[in-house]
């Protein structure tokens, strides 16, 4: 029983210390600090610029489903109505627009680039290694002629028989 114990603690270390799952967890840490930084731009920046061309903040545009809205003033909630709050919808899907954009052009844009040069230069790598390859055999075949022709004399053999044996056996 204390095998099973060991192998699974062993399995779940061997998890923990695989690369991927290190920087997934590293992603997730910036992603959500990331994630603030965007939050308050939308909310400290865009929403008033939208605002300004409005009569308010873009989160405080709001309508009223069912009779007239009635808020608290203490407390801002709805004591009466239905209130549809659009504005703060479509300040969090600019947020995500703006996140979204940051991370194409910032990270996936500048590593797609970098893995099509790195493909590129690996390519070229290997072009120039088969045709080393190539080269190396055709020298390694000139010389097996040279070697063949020296020793047969110019006899007529193939390359490669044996010059003791009749061509009809």
């Amino acid at each position: 029983m204390s095998e099973k114990k060991v192998s699974l603690l062993e399995g779940f270390k061997a998890f923990l210390t695989r690369g991927n799952v290190i920087d997934l967890a590293v992603a997730v840490v910036i992603g959500a600090a990331f994630t603030q930084i965007v939050n308050a731009f939308v909310k400290g920046v865009i929403n008033p610029l939208v605002g300004a061309f409005g009569t308010k903040d873009l989160e405080s545009y709001s309508s009223c489903l069912k009779g007239p809205c009635i808020t608290d003033p203490k407390t801002g909630e709805a004591t009466e109505g239905i209130r549809i709050l659009w504005g703060s919808v479509l300040s969090a899907a600019l947020g995500f627009l703006i996140t979204a954009a940051v991370v194409y052009f910032l990270l996936v844009l500048p590593m797609a680039k970098y893995l099509a040069r790195r493909a590129a230069m690996q390519a070229a790598k290997d072009g120039v290694q088969e045709t080393l390859e190539v080269s190396e055999l055709e020298v390694l075949k000139e010389i097996r002629d040279a070697l063949v022709s020296q020793r047969g004399g110019g006899t007529g053999e193939a390359p490669g028989q044996d010059p003791g044996r009749s061509h009809d056996q």
